[in-house]
């Protein structure tokens, strides 16, 4: 129940404000059917299983062991590691809300030390180390966060498509059944990769997000 409640695209949290650069791909006219959709979509999900995924995933581990310096490590070097602003606003924005969701679902002295340093600048709040955290307070494993994560990333990329490009409900559903088989391989790789080897070499997606920050579209925040 807890992992379908995290994992719920109604969990307020504000991913529905967000398009991941769809927005822009859209009215770029890169992204204008469901083909082409499709492959936005698993470059989100690459992307996001090598950089994101890894960072929930040793948060969970290192939440487990009580060790909370190691994750604030983990939120800093994740807030680096994004290339462009509207990124980090993004993870930041989505990550405090977690935080602040959680202090009340759950009785943790460490989420509610990690929410007390956001607020005061201490560590930006990352929306991965957020669910590392909460996950691990919950009683879900890693490999389901990994999955739930996953989702997320493709869930909020195929729901704003709804809104902006030229698909269906079946297109998107398509697409959510292919990248879902990929989710498991993605997660074996991932769970054997530390900070140092996080990737997320997709430039065209870091390009479309630059664009929207200064662009014109405002059905997505930016």
């Amino acid at each position: 129940m807890r992992l379908l409640q995290f994992t719920d695209s109604a969990f307020p949290v504000g991913t529905f404000s967000f398009s991941n650069g769809l927005e822009t791909a859209s009215f770029e006219k890169i992204v204008k059917d469901a083909s082409t959709l499709e492959a936005f979509a698993r470059a989100q999900s690459h992307q996001a299983a090598f950089s994101d995924g890894v960072i929930a995933i040793l948060t969970h581990r290192a939440f487990l062991k009580n060790n909370f310096d190691e994750c604030e490590e983990l939120d800093k070097y994740l807030f680096m590691f994004k290339m462009n602003n509207e990124a980090r606003q993004m993870t930041s924005r989505m990550g405090k809300k977690l935080a602040e969701l959680a202090v009340r679902l759950f009785d943790s002295e460490l989420i509610y030390k990690w929410l007390e340093d956001i607020k005061h600048n201490k560590t930006p709040g990352t929306y991965p180390v957020a669910q590392g955290m909460i996950f691990a307070q919950g009683g879900i494993d890693e490999k389901d966060l990994f999955c739930s994560h996953q989702y997320g990333v493709i869930n909020m990329v195929l729901s704003a498509a709804l809104r902006c490009v030229k698909v269906s409900h079946y297109d998107t559903q398509i697409i959510l059944e292919k990248l879902s088989e990929e989710t498991e391989e993605l997660y074996e790789e991932a769970r054997l990769m530390q900070p140092e080897d996080m990737n997320a070499f997709f430039p065209q997606l870091d390009i479309l997000a630059s664009l929207h920050e200064k662009g014109n579209m405002r059905m997505f925040m930016n």
